[in-house]
């Protein structure tokens, strides 16, 4: 493969922009603050594009937190901002002279990456990224597995005191910061970890009786700070186990804050060869 290699890498809080080269190392890379308004989103990513110097890019993948229909590279919902079918597709492509842009949910991307690193031992991966909310990707055999490129993990509805709840909504960054006042990055209580454990045991328990993972990989903004709660977390879920449902090995994920940015590489060389 020749040329460069883009990624897009859209986050609620902050979009990373980043050119690889053919061999997967970044040469450049930039962020900057995610607008809430689309159309300034645009034009942010148009003067990044600029100044990163996009002159020998061939491929380009565009990573976006929600619903997507890949076929016309439009997001459907995002799950962190209001856009609703948003052109994502056609619009990068629009500023690239009409390159051909890839679009995929930012969590299946993370998936992939982080699956590709462990392939050799683990065939069937669940990967969970645990920031803002929570996403999933299922990876099988190295691939996105398409029967369930669309699910959304973090919308499951579960018993949570006394009454149903996403699991995002009392098991992500954001319902941490919400109870505790501090992000993951500021918690050293183990108390607190355990409380926040419960919950996202309650929804992974779930998962592992539906899908049955060979392995399960922890990333996202939370997921960074797993030696914090990694041993707590895998404590938790043995009460989860039974004869017909085993717990398999619960990792944290080798690049839990880049994940999504190798994935749209990682998209980019599977659908290109």
């Amino acid at each position: 493969m020749r040329g460069e290699l883009l990624g897009i890498d859209i986050g609620g809080s902050k979009t990373l922009v980043a050119i690889f080269d053919a061999d997967g190392q970044i040469l450049r890379h930039q962020k900057f603050p995610t607008p809430k308004n689309y159309q300034k989103f645009l034009s942010e990513l148009a003067s990044t594009l600029q100044a990163l110097d996009v002159s020998r890019i061939t491929h380009v993948c565009c990573a976006a937190p929600g619903k997507i229909d890949r076929q016309r590279g439009v997001v459907l919902a995002f799950g962190n901002e209001a856009w609703r079918n948003a052109p994502l597709g056609h619009d990068v492509s629009k500023l690239l002279g009409g390159l051909p842009v890839l679009v995929e949910n930012d969590a299946n991307l993370a998936g992939l990456s982080e699956a590709l690193l462990v392939q050799a031992r683990y065939k069937k991966v669940l990967y969970l990224t645990v920031s803002t909310g929570i996403g999933d990707g299922i990876i099988i055999n190295g691939i996105i597995d398409p029967q369930f490129a669309d699910g959304e993990a973090g919308q499951m509805m579960l018993v949570h005191g006394d009454k149903l709840a996403k699991w995002e909504d009392f098991a992500s960054g954001r319902a941490l910061f919400a109870r505790y006042g501090k992000k993951a990055s500021e918690i050293d209580d183990p108390a607190i970890w355990l409380e926040f454990v419960k919950g996202l045991a309650q929804g992974i328990g779930e998962l592992m009786a539906v899908l049955t993972p060979e392995v399960i990989i922890i990333g996202g903004g939370v997921g960074a700070h797993f030696d914090k709660f990694g041993s707590l977390l895998r404590m938790e879920l043995k009460k989860y186990e039974s004869k017909l449902v085993k717990l398999p090995p619960v990792v944290q994920a080798k690049r839990p804050e880049e994940a999504v940015i190798y994935g749209c590489y990682a998209l980019i060389r599977q659908k290109a060869s």
